[in-house]
């Protein structure tokens, strides 16, 4: 995580998503960029939250860690969407771990400088009510496909989600994860896991190389994605 000095970048961020209709107050010159970049962390479960960070740019993984030692898929973050709000409003340590998926750039308004101020915005306030109803619906959403869809469709919506295109190759994205910890996230066996990527590269959607599992046929992995992670 590093912050960057780039008072135009805010500016165009801040326009960009319209941020001036969510503040009672003009906040733009308190806001500080932060570039995240892949697989490093935004935030961590049980610790506290120093930033309300905005997502203007990249996608981001959020999960849970269980009593039982256990990890918990929750959501993806596309921009435009707010992190620490819950943590905002209740002054507790963040609730999930927010993993970048890709480089990810946020704009950041120190929590505890403005957390008076920001509590009794009734702008913002509004908005952090919408966002948390949205975040209910996703959280909803992602729980039926977790009990209604087979794994094949899962685990190729995650592989879309999180693959990535690999640097001076033309052979497609890569998908190259701890597979003992995504069958956690996902709620399975490590067998049903590998029984189930195993059949995706017979299906000649994905084939093994060194690098990880490489997207041979986005089109067929694509009409598997029935129902995606909002």
């Amino acid at each position: 995580m590093k912050k960057l000095q780039d008072l135009e970048q805010i500016e165009q961020y801040y326009h960009r998503y319209k941020m001036e209709r969510l503040f009672t107050l003009n906040y733009l010159n308190e806001f500080e960029l932060i570039k995240v970049n892949r697989l490093e962390y935004i935030c961590f479960q049980e610790e506290l939250m120093e930033y309300l960070y905005f997502l203007v740019e990249g996608r981001a993984k959020v999960f849970k860690s269980l009593a039982n030692g256990k990890t918990l898929l929750i959501s993806f973050y596309e921009p435009f969407e707010v992190i620490g709000d819950v943590e905002l409003i209740r002054e507790m340590s963040a609730v999930c771990t927010v993993q970048a998926l890709e480089t990810c750039y946020l704009l950041a308004l120190p929590i505890e400088k403005f957390r008076m101020s920001l509590q009794k915005d009734i702008k913002l306030l509004n908005f952090v009510c919408n966002a948390l109803a949205e975040k209910l619906d996703h959280i909803s959403h992602n729980s039926s496909i977790n009990l209604l869809y087979p794994l094949e469709n899962r685990l190729a919506n995650y592989i879309d989600m999180t693959a990535v295109r690999l640097e001076k190759s033309d052979r497609g994205r890569c998908f190259n994860e701890n597979l003992t910890q995504l069958a956690e996230l996902l709620g399975i066996s490590y067998r049903h896991l590998l029984r189930t990527l195993n059949g995706l590269c017979q299906g000649q959607i994905l084939t093994r190389q060194k690098e990880g599992y490489i997207i041979i046929n986005e089109v067929e992995l694509k009409k598997l994605v029935e129902v995606i992670y909002k």
